[in-house]
Order: structure tokens, then sequence, then C-alpha cells
């Protein structure tokens, strides 16, 4: 998977994109040598797998990023596609998944190189626990979406190393130079 910051942003643009980045490459650690079987498996008392929450960060990438695209003052929470976004079907692998999230990411990326201003503001889709219009600035949006990839991170290196003893903090160690 390739995740990178623009490199022309100055400032706060490559400041959140480069941490959104950052999360990212360390929540792909979890999927490191990973196969199909592996990614479907469920190592933890949660229903969670790795394939799932892989689904899930990318939809979810690309749901705030049409939320910040459209800015659409009537959107409601599609629970649907929300439910959707957790249920992995045959035709998901790692490699598709994988390159979905790469592409959600190309596409932040250009967005937020492309936006007038951080300062923009953004309405968010009503819900069953959000009756009320909100209204966020582009700004906290993409620190939402650092907060829940950075989230999800945890949860996905937990059931990697239930899986088969891979371990986030080792590999970022063994990516330093360190032996174990």
């Amino acid at each position: 998977m390739t995740i990178s910051s623009q490199p022309e942003l100055t400032g706060e643009r490559a400041d959140i994109l480069s941490i959104l980045a950052d999360q990212r490459r360390t929540f792909l650690i979890a999927y490191r040598g990973l196969d199909d079987a592996g990614a479907r498996t469920r190592s933890t008392a949660s229903e969670l797998t790795l394939a799932a929450l892989l689904k899930h960060v990318a939809g979810t990438e690309r749901n705030w990023l049409e939320t910040l695209l459209e800015r659409d003052e009537n959107a409601e929470f599609d629970m649907a596609t929300a439910t959707e976004s957790w249920t992995v079907v045959e035709s998901d692998t790692v490699e598709s998944l994988l390159a979905q999230y790469d592409a959600v990411a190309a596409a932040t990326e250009a967005a937020v190189a492309s936006l007038p201003d951080l300062d923009l503001l953004v309405p968010l889709p009503t819900a069953p626990w959000a009756p009320e219009r909100e209204w966020w600035t582009a700004r906290r949006l993409l620190l939402h979406v650092i907060r829940e990839t950075a989230h999800h991170s945890g949860h996905a290196d937990i059931i990697r190393e239930s899986l088969d003893g891979a371990n986030t903090t080792m590999q970022m160690g063994a990516d330093a130079g360190m032996e174990f």
C-alpha cells in the first residue's frame, strides 16, 4: 500500500496529512504477511476480524470524505451503509481491501490539498443520536478521521497478536533496526 502526504503542502495541511499517514501506516502493520484466511479469523472474544476492521476503516474514511466534499445540508446517517462497512463478503480479500484503503487515502490527500480553507464549515449528517444538524470545520473532520484510524489501530493490533503473536510495537522496533 502506498500512503504518502502531498509533498507540496506546508503548514497545518501538511501536518494533518502527515499524522494521518502515520496512523494509517501503524494501522497497516497488523496486515503485514496476513493471508485471507487469517484476515477472516476471529481471534478474540469480539466478533471483529482484521478483514472487517480494514473494510470499516476504509469505508469510514470514504464516508467522511464524501461528507467533506458534498457538504449536504440535508444528509442523514445511513445505518445500512454503516452496517455494510463491517460486513466482509466473499470478494473482500486482503489485497482488494488494501487497494480500497489506498484509493481513499489518495482521494483524502487530494481533497485536503484542494480545500479553500480548513475553517470551511461542513454539515454533518443527522442521526438518531444526533438529531440536530452539527457543523464541523474541515479541520475537525480530518482530526476525527485521525482519531478513528488510531482507535481501530489498537483493535487491529490486539486481534493480530491474538491470531498469531505478531505485534505492532515489536514490528516498529524491527523496522528501526532493533534486534529482539
